[in-house]
């Protein structure tokens, strides 16, 4: 008979990964404070320079909707990266399974926790936003299509933060590569002030490749119900999974001993 401890999902584990995440400070000041303090700034800069208040909650809306990306990148790319690469090279994970917690326990709880602390962070997010700012009211479908976009989003940034963490193994490097991400996904996102049509060509190219870029320009009208062509951003979310999935099945081949499950 198998024991509690071949379950995927334990009370225990559970409880010791949120703690990380709670504990972590990266999550906190880059995945909650960052992206409501830009949206704040951004969105009264922005509508200073709108000519009528008519254009004030598809402005707000707008730029609440491309902030949101913020927390996903922040959260899993930065902090789980980070958090999961001084774990590795404390060795934590294989002390774990030394006494029987297997590493397909440790990443289901892992993500879970870290989805659940998404959720903390959405809501905190857009209650601040419709508290001290006028977001418009979304349709359900747009609704929907914006929890599905930033449920793959996550995904993407949690392979590509796993994979990364893996490969570094250590805090200094995987910090300064996501560090680098993080901001590059920014600006080419058109979350720093510089629009997507200011990008000079060769940015714009690897622009169309982000899904950021779509959901900072383009989510509105998802949200407000106005027809949309999706196929740009299905590829763009499509091309960059690929690149994480890739990622981290080279970071699993190059540790095979890491990740093999004992006997």
């Amino acid at each position: 008979m198998q024991g509690k401890k071949d379950k995927i999902i334990t009370s225990f584990m559970m409880k010791y990964e949120l703690l990380q995440v709670i504990g972590n400070p990266y999550v906190h000041i880059f995945g909650v404070g960052l992206p409501i303090m830009f949206a704040i700034i951004i969105t009264k800069v922005a509508l200073a320079e709108v000519p009528g208040e008519e254009w004030a909650p598809m402005v707000t809306t707008s730029i609440y909707l491309g902030m949101g990306a913020l927390i996903p990148m922040a959260v899993l790319l930065m902090g789980y990266s980070v958090s999961y690469a001084q774990e590795l090279s404390k060795g934590i994970p294989e002390r774990m399974q030394l006494f029987g917690i297997k590493k397909s326990v440790q990443l289901c709880n892992r993500a879970l926790s870290q989805l659940l602390f998404l959720l903390f962070a959405f809501l905190i997010f857009f209650t601040s936003g419709y508290l001290l700012s006028e977001l418009q009211r979304p349709t359900m479908h747009g609704l929907a299509v914006y929890i599905l976009c930033m449920l793959a989003f996550s995904m993407i940034c949690l392979a590509l933060a796993h994979g990364l963490a893996c490969i570094c193994r250590n805090f200094g490097k995987t910090y300064c590569v996501s560090m680098i991400l993080y901001f590059a996904f920014m600006i080419l996102g058109g979350m720093m002030g510089i629009s997507y049509e200011d990008l000079p060509a060769w940015a714009q190219a690897v622009a169309k490749l982000l899904p950021v870029t779509y959901i900072n320009k383009d989510f509105y009208k998802i949200w407000t119900g106005e027809s949309y062509h999706y196929m740009p951003m299905l590829q763009s979310f499509l091309f960059l999974g690929a690149v994480s999935g890739i990622l981290l099945f080279f970071a699993l081949k190059r540790h095979p001993g890491i990740h093999r499950q004992r006997a």
